[in-house]
């Protein structure tokens, strides 16, 4: 059997074409590839750059040392973390503490049963639990007593005169002048 050198020649030719397409089909598949992946892990735009340059003239040694070195999670998986992180800190917040004891109650708690410190009110009208401090019931308008703001006579000092007692001058001047008008 014979055989003709040329097309050998032409198999190797075509052979190695097909081999170095493949291969710069491969390079710049995973310059692409590389590119698209730090952009979704890091808003850094040098070590974008650099993580390109690197995988581009290294190749598969340098896609091996971005897979090695590259974050652990997308910009997305992080924001979606911290979201999950923020709503249980926010459930870890939202539990309501007795003011007496400090220890954890539920919400339809009227009474603190470690301390019995009083949580809640009742309306007189149609029954629904109330904020101590609400005057008027939310749900059907009835007006409820609420708790008395108490003032510190220390902060603000006892002899300050009320609000009647600065219009009382004011009042007597003014009808003292009308009695001298007429």
């Amino acid at each position: 059997m014979n055989f003709d050198p040329t097309l050998v020649n032409n198999i190797v030719l075509i052979g190695t074409a097909f081999a170095g397409a493949f291969l710069a089909t491969l390079w710049l598949s995973l310059i692409i590839w590389t590119f698209r992946d730090i952009r979704r892990r890091s808003r850094d735009p040098f070590a974008r750059i650099l993580v390109v340059l690197i995988v581009a003239v290294l190749f598969l040694p340098g896609l091996l040392i971005y897979a090695i070195l590259r974050p652990a999670k997308t910009l997305e998986e992080e924001y979606q973390q911290t979201l999950e992180e923020e709503a249980l800190l926010q459930t870890i917040e939202d539990i309501p503490l007795c003011p007496g004891c400090t220890r954890k109650v539920q919400t339809g708690w009227v009474v603190c049963p470690s301390c019995q410190t009083k949580l809640k009110k009742r309306c007189s009208h149609c029954e629904e639990l109330l904020e101590l401090s609400w005057n008027i019931c939310p749900f059907c308008t009835t007006e409820v007593p609420g708790m008395p703001v108490e003032k510190d006579e220390n902060e603000y000092g006892s002899s300050l005169p009320s609000f009647e007692e600065y219009l009382d001058p004011i009042a007597n001047t003014m009808e003292n002048e009308e009695d001298n008008i007429t």
